[in-house]
């Protein structure tokens, strides 16, 4: 399904609203919510958006577990740190548990911390079913997505939820097509021109997800949502 906004704020304010409202389906549904974040400067215009009311009053914070779909495998006080933009723009300015927020830590080993995410997340859903209520993504104009690059080894991998990617620098810690298809939503969040080429090339290119990883996201029982700006869908 594709969702067209005017502007990126539009788009950011409907990404608020709708982790807000999936928050409080899930939590009717289960008793909790678990979201896996991205990076990226349209992702951080929609947690400020959360952060505020009345967003922010719609969440019952203290039953959302964070997780994030990818890393840079840099220090939590570098600026690429995507941990760092999620704290700053909403983690610090809403109460959540600060036990249920779960980053990637990979500045020292990027396998070690792969392996280690992989156990928490294994912990985290235990007997129930491995689904993310909601998955946020982006879409690099390469056409990747999390830190699933084009022809990366991590895009053949059909068992583990979490790998290292350390063909690119910094190295790279993310989930897999075996974790993140399971969601019950991944909400791709896409604007400015830059990205319209490789927007198309996605929707509408015949599936090839070693040459385009987003195209690789498939929920199995799940949905995608795009939501993007009328800059990212001028080809369309």
């Amino acid at each position: 399904m594709l969702w067209i906004f005017s502007d990126p704020e539009a788009l950011s304010r409907a990404a608020a609203a709708l982790f807000a409202r999936r928050a409080r389906q899930a939590i009717r549904r289960s008793g909790r919510f678990a979201v896996a974040l991205s990076g990226g400067q349209t992702p951080r215009q929609a947690y400020e958006w959360l952060a505020r009311s009345p967003c922010r009053d719609a969440v019952e914070w203290d039953r959302v577990h964070v997780f994030w779909g990818d890393e840079r495998c840099v220090p939590f006080e570098d600026p690429r740190n995507n941990a760092r933009m999620a704290f700053e723009a909403l983690l610090t300015h809403v109460p959540i548990p600060q036990d249920q927020i779960h980053p990637i830590a990979c500045a020292d080993d990027p396998k070690a911390a792969a392996a280690r995410y992989e156990r928490i997340l294994r912990d985290f859903f235990g007997e129930r079913p491995a689904r993310f209520d909601l998955i946020f993504l982006g879409l690099g104009e390469d056409g990747h997505t999390a830190s699933l690059f084009p022809s990366s080894p991590a895009l053949e991998e059909q068992v583990r939820w979490v790998v290292a990617v350390e063909e690119v620098t910094p190295p790279r810690v993310t989930l897999t097509f075996p974790l993140l298809n399971q969601a019950y939503l991944v909400a791709f969040l896409v604007s400015g021109a830059n990205k319209a080429g490789i927007l198309r090339e996605v929707l509408r290119s015949p599936s090839d997800p070693r040459r385009w990883p987003a195209q690789g996201i498939r929920p199995i029982g799940g949905r995608i949502l795009w939501l993007v700006d009328r800059a990212a869908c001028s080809l369309l």
